[in-house]
């Protein structure tokens, strides 16, 4: 954080503003005075977060200031960086592409998303746009190494990739956590203003939590109960339950289960897996998998909760299924107290349906492994190889944005080999990192001080109803607005050289207005000016609270919340029944042949699991995947890229607290120091990511002085959840010896 040095009556107006980093959307004061120094505190008066923030809200001073940070275009001639106009810069790519496909008729273009794209005003508006105006022959993204399987499972079972559940940790009596860690996280795919906080409201009621984890995590340490699984695990413990519900005569669905098929199928299924057959596997003992399934069967309402550790795991889709289907079982889902539906005020997600809920999730193989791609998009892991095979169809042009693939994805040391050889490389990004350094072309984003801000990515997994809008703080010098940069990007890697970006915009409007049946000329007419506060507007105003543009004169607009900077809540989750479910039939089934099939792979893999040491990763409040180790306040004290491990596996292996270790996997190795520790399975060990940051040519001066290790050099390209394309980051098989 930037303090002032002088007394608060020198600072200009206080600022009402959101953090936009995670799906806390915490409330910030945020003040600048005449020299430009700014301080941030946290906002009591914000409805939602009410004075609750995190260390990282704090310095989105720091991140603005940040003298690493690029504010104008930078183009790379050989291994030297030059600024250069926006219109310079264009041209540039302009030329790249054309020598490219004149050279090479035969080659691909792809694109890398990174998360934090969806945190931009306009780029998380203008994805869309700049994906169907670019027609990328490949897609790749953070995704197949985050939530993907959640998708997948969504996706067959609602009809919709992204209408995933959220638990109502607020109302309910029982919160069981698989792989999530919020004390660190504030909540991924889970939007709440203080979940640690929800969590000590609920054991004050009488409530319980659990969690289920390898690792003892701060929020493992603030629950009723600790469950050490085995990495990899999940999906055996949860067939185990089921199997110990529907014995026990416990199958009742509730209201939704008029919209359910599958449950005979179910009974049937879960009747294979007893406790007895799955303890082994999942390293949890039978009395316990028994316990569980009690305590879920007991409460009167019951959130069942699984996130990254879930999804980044050989069985990532099973296990983001059986999540599911056991709170349709114990009618836990679309039920307050359980796990709900958010209704959004400014549904966004409804204006550009990212996948149609009648395609197949699977779809055209990779040209180098044959991997089809899933929902749309191939594994990240698969990219450097796509880049590096010789060949027709290899890849030669790639645009990444908010990324960073050399430190998040599978095989980093082959992507970062790899990358070089393209023959046109374009990132949209604030950095110099280890990934940009290999592009040709780097445009700036605004800071995320200048630039509005209305969260996207975190109301939709709200248990409330809600909004609250940021304005500008300080405008940015000299550049074109976000959107027409995405516009203009889109074009030129669809082969367009002279776009006339407001008629694009026009069009993308119109088939959002046409998306949620608002008539294209009222809404154009009422909102003239191009950009995505537009598209803000008519998502609020076509949304469930809207005013329909006249029709529903009560109606919420944007100037609304324009009016409260310290946002709006409208009131808790309501259940949705019918009106949730988008599958084409109108129904959910819990037995579709996806899931079917990767169940046999599962069952063949239930012998008894060897004694390899496994190595899960970890979040960390004060990290954010890899790009706010920039920031000094966050990275300063004592070395938190440490290895964990058990007592026990330390004395089998003569090592001692401190020691500089090597970490070996069938895919590389890396050093960190030891960190012995009680909260931890034994036979597990665990090493945070997004660390890394020791590769030449990268400008991040506060990131090299501490760089850690990067854990994605231990995770092999080839270890995939076959049923989403997700990389297996948690259960890599290792060995440590003593460096």
């Amino acid at each position: 954080m930037t303090k002032s040095d002088g007394d608060a009556a020198t600072m200009a107006a206080l600022h009402k503003r959101t953090c936009p980093l995670c799906e806390g959307m915490c409330g910030l004061a945020v003040a600048e005075d005449a020299e430009g120094r700014i301080s941030i505190r946290p906002d009591p008066d914000n409805v939602w977060s009410r004075g609750h923030i995190c260390p990282k809200g704090t310095t989105l001073g720091e991140l603005h200031r940040d003298p690493d940070r690029i504010t104008t275009p930078m183009i790379r001639d050989g291994l030297a960086w030059r600024s250069a106009t926006w219109d310079e810069a264009f041209d540039h790519i302009a030329d790249r592409l054309k020598r490219m496909r004149h050279d090479h008729p035969d080659a691909l273009v792809a694109s890398y998303t990174g998360n934090m794209s969806g945190k931009g005003f306009a780029t998380g508006r203008y994805m869309m746009l700049l994906h169907g105006l670019a027609r990328f022959d490949a897609s790749f993204s953070s995704s197949s190494v985050d939530q993907l399987p959640k998708n997948v499972s969504s996706h067959l079972l609602y009809g919709d990739m992204w209408r995933i559940p959220v638990p109502d940790i607020d109302r309910t009596d029982l919160f069981v956590i698989l792989g999530g860690n919020p004390a660190a996280s504030k909540g991924s795919l889970f939007a709440h203003r203080d979940v640690m906080g929800a969590i000590r409201a609920l054991r004050a009621r009488g409530g319980k939590v659990i969690v289920v984890d390898p690792v003892r995590t701060r929020t493992a340490q603030a629950a009723d109960q600790w469950i050490g699984i085995r990495p990899g695990g999940d999906a055996a413990l949860l067939l185990g339950v089921l199997h110990f519900l529907l014995a026990s005569g416990i199958c009742n669905p509730g209201p939704l289960g008029q919209w359910v098929d599958g449950l005979n199928e179910i009974a049937a299924i879960a009747h294979r897996f007893p406790p007895e057959r799955v303890s082994a596997f999942c390293g949890v003992d039978v009395s316990t998998i028994r316990d569980l399934a009690d305590a879920i069967a007991r409460a009167p309402t019951a959130a069942v909760y699984g996130r990254i550790g879930t999804c980044t795991q050989n069985y990532g889709t099973l296990t983001s299924w059986l999540i599911d289907v056991i709170s349709i079982v114990t009618g836990n889902l679309d039920r307050p107290g359980g796990m709900m539906w958010s209704t959004q005020v400014a549904p966004h997600l409804d204006l550009t349906p990212p996948y149609p809920s009648t395609a197949e999730i699977m779809g055209a193989l990779s040209r180098v492994r044959g991997f089809p791609s899933v929902l749309g998009q191939y594994p990240a892991s698969c990219l450097a190889e796509e880049i590096d095979t010789p060949g027709p169809g290899q890849v030669r042009a790639l645009l990444t944005m908010a990324g960073n693939p050399v430190l998040s994805v599978p095989g980093s040391s082959r992507l970062d080999e790899a990358l070089p050889q393209l023959d046109c490389m374009v990132s949209l990004d604030i950095y110099i990192n280890e990934t940009t350094r290999h592009a040709h072309v780097i445009l700036p984003s605004p800071s995320l001080l200048e630039q509005p801000h209305w969260d996207i990515w975190a109301w939709p997994w709200s248990a409330t109803s809600g909004g609250h809008y940021s304005p500008v703080l300080t405008d940015p010098i000299d550049r074109p607005e976000e959107w027409q940069v995405m516009i203009r990007l889109g074009a030129l890697f669809g082969g367009m050289d002279d776009p006339d970006v407001d008629a694009l915009d026009d069009e993308y409007f119109g088939g959002m207005c046409d998306a949620v049946g608002i008539d294209r000329s009222v809404a154009m007419t009422a909102l003239p000016d191009h950009g995505p506060e537009r598209i803000l507007d008519l998502c609020i105003r076509s949304g469930p609270f809207g005013d329909r543009f006249g029709a529903v004169p009560d109606g919420l607009t944007l100037d609304h919340f324009k009016a409260k900077p310290e946002g709006i809540l409208l009131g808790p989750a309501v259940s949705l029944g019918a009106t949730a479910i988008r599958t084409a039939s109108g129904r959910i089934d819990l037995t579709h042949p996806h899931f079917l099939t990767d169940l046999e792979r599962l069952e063949n893999d239930l012998a008894v699991p060897s004694d390899d040491l496994l190595l899960v990763s970890r979040r960390q409040l004060r990290s954010l995947n890899s790009w706010m180790h920039n920031v000094t306040t966050l990275v300063k004290g004592k070395d938190r890229c440490t290895l964990q491990m058990h007592p026990v596996d330390a004395e089998k292996r003569g090592l001692a607290m401190g020691d500089a270790v090597i970490v070996h996997s069938s895919n590389g190795a890396v050093t960190a120091p030891l960190e012995i520790t009680l909260d931890i399975r034994p036979g597990v060990v665990c090493l945070p990511h997004g660390w890394g940051h020791d590769r030449p040519g990268a400008r991040l001066r506060v990131a090299e002085e501490r760089p850690g290790s990067n854990i994605n050099q231990l995770s092999p390209p080839s270890l995939l959840d076959p049923a989403s394309g997700t990389a297996v980051l948690n259960g890599v098989r290792v060995e440590v010896t003593a460096a």
